[in-house]
């Protein structure tokens, strides 16, 4: 293994996983390598913590079973299955969750099948929040491995890590062996951004390591206003979905700005990156799967990537020279 611990975090965001699904499947191409072997952690909230389970899950040979482009078709294959947008959902999200679990459910069935949290084809750390005993709940791959208490399928970490408040219920977690369960609801409640929890998490895993290069993934810089004059007379229900994106955005900036003070370059070599694009009025819904918001949604990850060309070409070099065998 390389003296460098590679970190790769990754924000929730619902159908903007899109964007941190297609720069991930550019750094595979540029790299020539699957993002499983370039790092030694990797991280997600919500929809990232569905594309990390997703390209560490083992194929029957051992090797990757989807590559991050996969992770690019399952948005555009399967968003409208998971946010449908009918009149009856219409209906119910002013009564209830704005959308059913079962197609979200059926969808990671699936993708995973029956592939458990400890096959991972190398550590994963996920983060949900436990509703019932109020902790902030993480998922950790190596834990798996040690405590089978701690092993679950990937398909009900998938669903735990990505239920977020208002748009789907609570995910319910049978304990094997014992009449208990944990109740569990998005990461992104307190780190919709997990890459502070991953380098955390990381130099607890690694002790005597001295090198971090952290990769940050960001599904997207929110830049709708919040008009004055409209949110002042807002009550319970005007708020209940715009604070949870006011929550989700201001916890990623800031765990942004402190690993910036945290992570300097060691010796000309860059620790810490960062990739988020700024997104327009009609592309930061968290559940627009039209195909018209797809397509604006991968423009803004190929502008991105094309902004960054030397960043990424850099960054892919590295990688590939210090990739995990």
């Amino acid at each position: 293994m390389s003296d460098w611990i590679k970190i790769l975090a990754i924000d929730g965001g619902g159908i903007r996983g899109i964007i941190p699904a297609t720069v991930m499947a550019e750094i595979e191409e540029r790299s020539g390598k699957p993002i499983c072997k370039l790092f030694d952690l990797i991280a997600g909230t919500s929809t990232g913590g569905i594309l990390a389970l997703g390209v560490t899950k083992p194929d029957d040979s051992g090797n990757p079973a989807y590559s991050a482009q996969v992770g690019v078709r399952l948005y555009e294959k399967e968003g409208a299955r998971i946010f449908p947008h009918t009149v009856f959902q219409k209906v119910r999200s002013m009564a209830e969750e704005k959308y059913p679990t079962a197609p979200i459910e059926t969808v990671l069935d699936e993708y995973f099948g029956e592939t458990r949290l400890k096959d991972a084809l190398t550590n994963v750390f996920i983060t949900s929040y436990e509703i019932e005993r109020r902790i902030p709940w993480f998922f950790r791959s190596y834990r798996a491995k040690e405590n089978p208490e701690y092993d679950f399928p990937m398909k009900q970490v998938a669903r735990s890590t990505s239920a977020a408040p208002t748009y789907f219920e609570p995910s319910r977690i049978d304990v094997a062996g014992l009449p208990d369960y944990y109740a569990l609801i998005d990461g992104g409640v307190f780190a919709n951004n997990p890459a502070m929890c991953a380098f955390v998490d990381a130099r607890k895993l690694y002790p005597d390591a001295t090198r971090f290069l952290l990769v940050s993934l960001g599904t997207g810089e929110l830049t709708k206003r919040i008009p004055y004059h409209e949110s002042k007379d807002w009550g319970l229900i005007g708020w209940a979905q715009p604070v949870l994106n006011i929550v989700f955005q201001g916890v990623s900036a800031t765990v942004d700005y402190q690993l910036q003070m945290l992570l300097p370059e060691i010796e000309g070599t860059q620790c810490y990156y960062r990739f988020q694009p700024r997104l327009d009025d009609n592309t930061d819904d968290m559940d627009n799967a039209s195909d018209d918001n797809l397509r604006a949604l991968k423009l803004a990850a190929e502008g991105l990537i094309h902004d960054n060309e030397r960043v990424l070409d850099g960054l892919c070099a590295f990688l590939a020279q210090n990739a995990n065998a």
